[in-house]
C-alpha cells in the first residue's frame, strides 16, 4: 500500500514538472518571438516616420524659399535654413535604419542624389535671389529639374514607406501568431495543471481522511488520558486534603498530651519545689541559688511548652478569635525575628477550617520570613468583602524569582494547597531585590461552592 502511495506520489510530481516545464518554454518561446517581432514592428515605424519627416522638411525647404522668392522678406530665410538643417541631421538617422534591407539601401543612395540635387538648386536660388539677379532665379524656378526630382523624391519615399508600412504588418501577424500560439501552449499546460491538481486533490482528500482518523484515535486516546489525569489529580487532592486534617488533628492530640501529661508534670514539680523551699534554709547561698536557678529552668520549659503548643495548635484561636491570634503570633515572631510587624486585621466570617487556614498561611509566611527574606519590614492585613475575605503578607526583603522556584519548595506547596482546599486561590508575586508579596482569597463560608 505504501507503495501504491509512493507511486503516485511520483507521477503527481513528474506531471506537475511537466507543467511547469512546459509552462517556461511556451512562455520563452513566446517572449523570444513577440519581443524579435517587437523590435522589427518599432524599427519599421521609425523607419516610416523617418522618410515622412524627410518629406516634410523637403516640403518646408520649398516653402521657405519659395516665400523669399516671392516677397523678398528674409523671414522666409530663417524656416527654409531651419528646414535644410534637418534633413541633414536625418539622412544619416535614416541612412541607419536601412542597412539591414538592400532594397532600401538602393532607394537610400537614389533618394540621397535626388534630395543632394533638389537642395543644390534651391541654394542656387536664394543665392541668386540675394544677388538681384531676377532672371537668373526665375529661370531657375520655371525649369522643371527642380519639379522632377520633387516627384523622384515622392515616389522613392513612397516605395519605402510601402516597404515600411508591409514589414509592420508582417511583424503584427508574427506577434498576433506568438500570441496564439502562447495561448494554445497555455491552454494546454493549464489543462496538464488542472489534470495533476485533480491527482493531488485525490491524494489529498485520502490523507486527509487518514489524517481525521488519527486525530480521532489521538483524541479518544487524550481523552483518555486527560480522564485518568483528572481521576489521579482528584484522587491526589483529597489524599492532600486527608494527610493535612490528620496532621492538624495529631498536632491537636500532641497539644492536648503536651498541655495535659507535660502540664501536669510542671506543675507538680513546681509545686515540690514550693514544698522544699519551706523545708531548706534559705540562707544557705549555694542551697538558694539553686533553687533560684531550678525556677528559672522550669518556667522557661513552662513558656516553651506553651510556645510549642501555640505552634501545634494555637489555642487562642478557638479562645480569643482569629484577629487575637494573629495579633499574639505576629507579636511573637516581632519579638523573636526583630523585625518590624503592622497588622490590619478586620473581623471576618469564616468557619472555623478556613480561620486556621489565614492563621497557618500567615505563619508559614512568617517562617519564610524569617529564613529568607532578610527582611526589616512586614505588613500583614486581613480584609473582608461581601463575598470573600483578602489576606496579604508582604515583605521588603530581597525576593526571589517566583519561575524558579524549586520542587522541594514545600513550604509554598502546602500554603497553596491548603488555601485551594478551602476554596480559595492564592498568589505569590515577588522580584529578586523587591521584595515579596503573598495573596490569598476565600470566599465566605456561605458562598464556597
Amino acid at each position: 500500500m505504501r507503495r501504491f502511495r509512493l507511486t503516485k506520489m511520483t507521477i503527481n510530481m513528474l506531471l506537475a514538472l511537466l507543467a511547469a516545464v512546459a509552462m517556461v518554454a511556451v512562455n520563452e518561446a513566446g517572449y523570444l518571438s513577440s519581443n524579435a517581432a517587437m523590435e522589427r514592428l518599432e524599427h519599421a515605424k521609425n523607419t516610416r516616420h523617418t522618410l515622412d519627416r524627410l518629406v516634410r522638411e523637403m516640403l518646408s525647404v520649398e516653402s521657405g524659399l519659395r516665400g523669399y522668392l516671392l516677397t523678398g522678406d528674409m523671414r522666409y530665410v530663417e524656416p527654409y535654413a531651419r528646414s535644410a538643417r534637418g534633413i541633414e541631421a536625418e539622412i544619416p538617422r535614416l541612412h541607419s535604419l536601412l542597412l539591414a534591407s538592400p532594397e532600401d539601401s538602393a532607394d537610400f543612395s537614389a533618394l540621397t542624389g535626388y534630395i543632394s540635387r533638389r537642395l543644390s538648386e534651391l541654394d542656387l536660388s536664394l543665392k541668386l535671389r540675394r544677388e538681384g539677379n531676377e532672371d537668373a532665379w526665375r529661370f531657375v524656378l520655371s525649369t522643371d529639374v527642380g519639379l522632377t526630382n520633387m516627384m523622384a523624391i515622392e515616389s522613392t519615399t513612397q516605395r519605402m514607406m510601402e516597404r515600411a508600412l508591409e514589414r509592420e504588418r508582417e511583424s503584427n501577424d508574427e506577434i498576433v501568431h506568438s500570441l496564439r500560439l502562447s495561448r494554445i501552449g497555455i491552454v494546454c499546460v493549464a489543462v496538464i495543471g488542472l489534470l495533476a491538481f485533480y491527482m493531488y486533490l485525490r491524494k489529498a482528500e485520502a490523507l486527509q481522511l487518514m489524517h481525521e482518523q488519527e486525530k480521532q484515535v489521538q483524541a479518544r486516546e487524550r481523552d483518555q488520558l486527560e480522564s485518568l489525569v483528572r481521576d489521579r489529580t482528584a484522587s491526589l487532592g483529597k489524599l492532600a486534603t486527608h494527610l493535612q486534617q490528620v496532621r492538624e488533628e495529631e498536632r491537636g492530640h500532641l497539644a492536648r498530651e503536651l498541655h495535659d501529661e507535660l502540664g501536669a508534670l510542671l506543675t507538680a514539680a513546681k509545686l515540690d519545689v514550693a514544698r522544699l523551699k519551706s523545708h531548706v534554709d534559705l540562707e544557705v547561698p549555694e542551697i538558694s541559688e539553686r533553687l533560684r536557678h531550678l525556677v528559672d529552668t522550669l518556667n522557661s520549659v513552662i513558656s516553651l511548652k506553651r510556645r510549642i503548643i501555640e505552634d501545634l495548635r494555637p489555642s487562642s484561636l478557638s479562645n480569643l478569635g482569629l484577629t487575637a491570634s494573629l495579633e499574639i503570633l505576629t507579636s511573637e515572631f516581632a519579638d523573636r525575628s526583630k523585625i518590624d510587624v503592622d497588622i490590619s486585621v478586620e473581623p471576618v466570617q469564616l468557619s472555623d477550617s478556613s480561620q486556621l487556614t489565614v492563621y497557618r498561611l500567615i505563619q508559614e509566611s512568617l517562617t519564610n520570613i524569617g529564613k529568607y527574606a532578610n527582611a526589616k519590614k512586614v505588613l500583614i492585613t486581613v480584609h473582608e468583602y461581601p463575598t470573600h475575605v483578602t489576606v496579604q503578607v508582604r515583605d521588603d526583603g530581597i525576593g526571589f524569582d517566583t519561575h524558579s522556584v524549586s520542587p522541594s519548595a514545600h513550604g509554598l506547596m502546602g500554603m497553596n494547597h491548603r488555601v485551594e482546599a478551602a476554596g480559595g486561590r492564592l498568589t505569590v508575586t515577588s522580584t529578586p531585590g523587591d521584595g515579596t508579596l503573598v495573596s490569598a482569597t476565600l470566599p465566605h463560608s456561605g458562598n464556597r461552592a
